[in-house]
Order: structure tokens, then sequence, then C-alpha cells
């Protein structure tokens, strides 16, 4: 294997592993959310397909289901939660949790979207 290959495999298992970020409050919610701070390919590969497809709801709810953790690490919503995500809890709350979790130097008040499908 690469010399390169490790040290670049190496470099994401020290990002994922760095631990816990937040908490978001979430008072809407009475709940906090955490987050790792980065993600792999393979988890965000179902928000990439459904962003290339036009499914710009879905690929947010499914960047909630991906990244929202509680204070062990563990998935707060599960894949089956998808449905009531997109159709009966407040967008707005989802796209605040989201935007929290990107880095607010990416986010120039106009380009939410963008941005919160960026991670």
């Amino acid at each position: 294997m690469s010399t390169v290959l490790e040290k670049a495999k190496s470099h994401m298992r020290d990002k994922i592993g760095a631990g816990l970020k937040g908490p978001i409050a979430v008072p809407e919610w009475e709940t906090e959310v955490y987050y790792k701070p980065a993600t792999t390919f393979h988890q965000e590969s179902k928000v990439i397909e459904l962003q290339q497809a036009g499914k710009t709801v879905e690929a947010l709810v499914q960047t909630l289901i991906n990244r929202a953790l509680d204070k062990d690490g563990k998935h707060i919503f599960r894949m089956a939660d998808k449905q009531d995500l997109m159709r009966g809890v407040d967008p707005a709350v989802i796209l605040r949790i989201i935007s929290d979790m990107n880095d607010e130097e990416m986010y120039d008040g106009e380009n939410l979207e963008e941005v919160a499908l960026k991670n």
C-alpha cells in the first residue's frame, strides 16, 4: 500500500476519532445534538446521490440522520424515521441544526442549502 494512502487514511482516522462536537441546543425538541467533525464518502454516498437527483429536502434530512448523535455518540435518528422527519418536523429546525454542524466561516447568510449539503 502506498505511503501517501496510508497517511491519507491515518488523517481521516484522526479526524473521525477526534471526538464529538457540539452540543447544538435544540430547545424545540428539548434536546442537544452532537456530531462528528467529519464523515466519509461511504457515509455520505446517499446524500450525494439524492442531491444529484435534485432531491434537496431529502438530502438535508439524510444529512441529519447521518450526523445527529446523542452525547454517547449514538445516532438519534434511524432510516426508518426519514418520512416522519420529512413530513412532520419543522424544516427550519432541521436546517438550523445542519447549518450549526457546518463551519460558520462557510455560511454567508445566503447559501444555507449549499453549505448544508456539503456536510
